[in-house]
């Protein structure tokens, strides 16, 4: 966690809040197992919303030159994520994919801009067009596939309650979106 990160939390004002919430509910804050409970909370947002204040093109600062030019793919990235409706988690795995044009850029690169985009208020709808669009036009793909898988917490815990139901989204850009066949060829690769 940078300082820069640090610097843009307000942990007073997250131990405020929390406070707040547990005199609301009924609980008494001063009581042994609830007196560092404000400040836990207040660290863990910290950590849980490290990405709003990264730049995930500074994972892109080396690249590669090669000459691929066929589907690379990346599967079963697990990622965690905050809803930003009811503020509860959302987690599972990232799918991506893209079609080279002379550039490659690491594995643990595509890792980590998922984890920059994923630790922000988040829906995941939002979260998989982000991460495709930014690999598209930072990377010059022929063609970018993201898909998420995740569970919601804020679905399987509180109100319908369905655990075990699982959110499957994606976007298909350049020749993903274009070519039918291409599309067929990395969604088999991906697994679904």
């Amino acid at each position: 966690m940078t300082s820069e990160t640090k610097s843009k939390i307000d942990h007073k004002r997250i131990e405020n809040a929390v406070r707040e919430i547990l005199l609301a509910v009924g609980e008494d804050p001063d009581r042994e197992g609830l007196k560092k409970t404000p400040n836990r909370v207040a660290r863990m947002y910290e950590e849980l919303f490290a990405g709003m204040n990264q730049d995930p093109s500074r994972h892109l600062e080396n690249v590669f030159t090669e000459n691929y030019d066929e589907i690379v793919v990346l599967r079963d990235v697990p990622f965690y994520s905050m809803c930003e409706h009811h503020l509860l988690p959302f987690m599972g795995k990232a799918h991506l994919a893209y079609i080279p044009h002379g550039k490659v850029i690491g594995l643990s690169k595509m890792a980590r801009i998922v984890e920059d985009f994923a630790q922000r208020p988040q829906v995941q709808e939002r979260l998989t067009t982000e991460i495709a669009e930014f690999l598209m036009s930072q990377v010059d793909a022929r063609g970018v596939a993201v898909v998420l898988e995740a569970t919601h917490t804020c679905m399987t815990i509180r109100g319908v309650k369905k655990p075990g139901s699982v959110m499957v989204t994606s976007a298909m850009l350049g020749v993903f979106r274009s070519d039918a066949r291409s599309r067929s060829e990395v969604m088999g690769l991906i697994g679904r």
